[in-house]
C-alpha cells in the first residue's frame, strides 16, 4: 500500500511525526511526504521537520503565502500532477489548515482515498476559515480518525456513517509525550525569569486577535497590565511583529518580553514550566490539557470542547477583563486544574496504523 502525506503548516508537522513512524514500521507499506509550502518561512517550518524527526519531503510545492482562496487554488494546482505521477492508495491529511481542504479536493475528484487525522472536531463558527476547511475535508474523506468522541458525535449527527469513523485519540499528544523528556529549560529563562521565578507564557496568531491593529493593542495593554504581577514571555509571529509596528501604545512594561519565535522542544519547555499559558491554538489548548497547565483561551469558541469540559482550558472570549481576573484568579492559587482525556495516552499514531495496515 502507498499511502501520501500532506502538510503544510507547523501543526500538520507535529501531527504527521507519530503517523509516518508507526507506518514505517508496518509491512508492505510505503510512504510518500508532501509539504506544500504554506509555512515557507525556513524557522517556520524546517526547524520542526528536525526537531520532530520528519524525513525531508519527497515533494515540497512552494506554494506560499497568499489570500485563502489564491493559497488553497494554488496547493491544488501544484499536488494535482504529484498524485497523478504518484497514484497513492491513500491520501492522509491532518488538521484543518488549508493545505488540508486543498489535497482531499483534488483527490476527492481523482478517486483517491482519503484519511482525515483529526477529524469531526467543530467550533461551530463558519467565520472561521479553519471550520470551513474540517467541514469540506471530512464530506469527502473515506476514513475519520477523531482525537475524541465530540468528534465522534459531530460526524454521527452530520450523518457520516458510523464505519467511516475511527475514534484513535489525539497525534498532537504522541509528539508531547515522545518530546517531552527532551524539553528542558530554555536558556532564556535564566534572563526572563531568574532563579525560577513564576512566569506566563502566551502565544497569539489569530487574525481576529493580530491582524487588527486595535484588538491587538487591548491583548498588548492587557499583557502589560498581567506583566505588572508576574513575568510574561510572548514569542511574536512576524506577521504579528509587522501589525506591532503601527500601534501606538504606553511604555511596555520591562516584565513583558517580546521574544522571536523558538522552535517546538523550546517552546515545549516553556510550556511545562509556565504559571500559566495566554493563546489562541487549538494545540496549546490540547498540550496545556495534557500539561495540567492552567490555560486562557483567547477566542469565544473552540472545536476542542474537551480541553474546557475535560482539561484545564478557559475561554475567555475579547474580553480583557475578564482575561485579567482570570490572571489574578490562577496567580491566587485558584487556577482551573483539570484531567487528561481519554485515549491522549502517546499511541494514536499506532492506532492509526493498525487500521490503515488493515484497509483491503
Amino acid at each position: 500500500m502507498k499511502i501520501l502525506h500532506v502538510v503544510g503548516a507547523r501543526p500538520n508537522f507535529m501531527k504527521v511525526a507519530p503517523v509516518y513512524a508507526a507506518l514505517a514500521q508496518r509491512a508492505k507499506i510505503s510512504q510518500i511526504l508532501v509539504h506544500t509550502g504554506q509555512h515557507y518561512d525556513a524557522f517556520m517550518s524546517d526547524v520542526f521537520f528536525q526537531q520532530l524527526e520528519i524525513p525531508e519531503p519527497d515533494y515540497n510545492l512552494g506554494a506560499g503565502s497568499a489570500s485563502h482562496a489564491q493559497q488553497t487554488a494554488e496547493i491544488m494546482l501544484r499536488i494535482e500532477p504529484v498524485i497523478l505521477e504518484t497514484r497513492p492508495d491513500l491520501l492522509l491529511v491532518y488538521g484543518d489548515v488549508n493545505s488540508t481542504v486543498a489535497a482531499a479536493l483534488v483527490c476527492s475528484k481523482l478517486l483517491v482515498s482519503i484519511g482525515h487525522v483529526e477529524a469531526g472536531l467543530r467550533s461551530f463558527d463558519r467565520t472561521m476559515p479553519e471550520e470551513i476547511n474540517r467541514i469540506l475535508t471530512d464530506r469527502v474523506a473515506d476514513h475519520l480518525f477523531t482525537p475524541s468522541s465530540d468528534g465522534d458525535e459531530n460526524l454521527l449527527r452530520e450523518g457520516v456513517k458510523p464505519e467511516k469513523i475511527h475514534l484513535v485519540g489525539n497525534v498532537m499528544i504522541d509528539t508531547l509525550v515522545r518530546l517531552l523528556p527532551r524539553a528542558g529549560t530554555p536558556e532564556m529563562l535564566a534572563r526572563l525569569a531568574p532563579g525560577g521565578l513564576p512566569y506566563a507564557l502566551v502565544t497569539l496568531h489569530r487574525p481576529s486577535n493580530v491582524d487588527d491593529p486595535a484588538g491587538l493593542r487591548a491583548i498588548l495593554e492587557t499583557l502589560n497590565t498581567i506583566a505588572g504581577e508576574i513575568p510574561v514571555i510572548f514569542p511574536v509571529h512576524p506577521r504579528t511583529r509587522q501589525v506591532m509596528r503601527g500601534i501606538e501604545i504606553g511604555e511596555l512594561s520591562p516584565r513583558l518580553h517580546l521574544v522571536e519565535p523558538v522552535g517546538y522542544l523550546e517552546f515545549l519547555g516553556l510550556q511545562r514550566k509556565a504559571a500559566f499559558v495566554i493563546t489562541d491554538s487549538g494545540g496549546i489548548q490540547e498540550e496545556t490539557t495534557y500539561l495540567n497547565v492552567p490555560c486562557l483561551t483567547v477566542r469565544e469558541n473552540t472545536e476542542r470542547p474537551v480541553t474546557v469540559t475535560v482539561g484545564s482550558n478557559i475561554l475567555v472570549g475579547r474580553d480583557m477583563g475578564r482575561l485579567k481576573q482570570e490572571a489574578a484568579r490562577i496567580l491566587a492559587g485558584k487556577g482551573k486544574t483539570g484531567s487528561v482525556p481519554p485515549l491522549w495516552d502517546g499511541k494514536a499514531g499506532a492506532r492509526i496504523a493498525d487500521i490503515i495496515q488493515s484497509l483491503k
